[in-house]
């Protein structure tokens, strides 16, 4: 690993009304372990009414790093992210959510995990930030216990791939699961489950929680109808019922509390026309 050359990566944040989090982002990102690469850090900023892009250009950039805003007046995220890959110069692409902090070694571990001259998609050991709200505590206490989260490598909240690997597709399409797309577009030998960590925020209550839930969902089923060739690269994933009760025999109240949600997402409860504007 030592002896691997420099390598230029571009890290791109999409960012839509992140002022809360888009500091403690970046600051995360700028303490990483690395040296000897080239780093761009690009925060696509789409349809901000709030502060986001002063807070981003305020935080102190490292030295041998660049950072660039770029600013789209109209909001939606694949579009910043196909707007992004073609501004981004790096061998590796990053894409960093933005209310997502990486620990220091992450970035370092991609950057020698991911072979420029092949096609290689990469992600890093998930945790959930701890919550405020007792029932988000309980649910993500069994949700950070199932298969797809333990195993393999899913990459919510930050992947990285080789620039041969963002070739497999043009354009983003306007979809909700740009991750699992991303992440389908690679066969399991050719994805790296990386050791480091970074920190991934759930929303706070039962009634969110069943709202992005019911949203995941439809993400998921919207890459089965429009791109059913990628299923062939998901995980073989053990049955969820099966699953569960392995987790309730160790975490009774966890997977109750996950039933509950999974139950409540296959009802009305909860709807509505509104847009959910973040994904968890």
């Amino acid at each position: 690993m030592t002896g691997s050359p420099p390598r230029r990566i571009s890290v791109l944040i999409p960012a839509h009304n992140e002022a809360d989090y888009i500091t403690g982002c970046l600051t995360a990102l700028y303490a990483s372990a690395i040296s000897g690469h080239g780093i761009e850090v690009l925060v696509l900023a789409n349809g901000c009414t709030d502060d986001t892009v002063a807070r981003a250009r305020s935080v102190s950039v490292p030295d041998g790093w660049e950072m660039r805003v770029l600013e789209r007046a109209e909001g939606g995220k694949l579009a910043a992210l196909t707007e992004g890959d073609k501004a981004a110069n790096g061998d590796i692409l990053v894409y960093l959510d933005a209310d997502v902090q990486v620990e220091p070694e992450l970035l370092s571990q991609i950057a020698h995990a991911l072979c420029p001259e092949r096609a290689l998609y990469a992600s890093g050991s998930p945790c959930v930030t701890p919550a405020r709200n007792a029932f988000t505590r309980a649910y993500a206490s069994a949700w950070v216990r199932l298969p797809f989260v333990r195993k393999g490598a899913p990459g919510f909240g930050i992947f990285a791939m080789t620039r041969a690997g963002r070739e497999r597709w043009g354009q983003w399409p306007a979809i909700i699961s740009d991750d699992t797309y991303a992440r389908l577009h690679f066969s399991p030998e050719e994805r790296i489950r990386l050791p480091g960590r970074y920190h991934w925020p759930m929303v706070e209550g039962f009634r969110n929680l069943v709202r992005v839930r019911r949203r995941q969902d439809r993400g998921v089923a919207e890459i089965k109808t429009l791109f059913p060739q990628l299923l062939q690269n998901d995980d073989p994933r053990p049955s969820g019922m099966r699953a569960m009760a392995r987790i309730a025999l160790n975490n009774p109240i966890g997977a109750a509390v996950y039933v509950a949600v999974s139950l409540a997402v296959k009802t009305r409860l909860f709807s509505s026309n509104v847009v959910w504007a973040r994904g968890r």
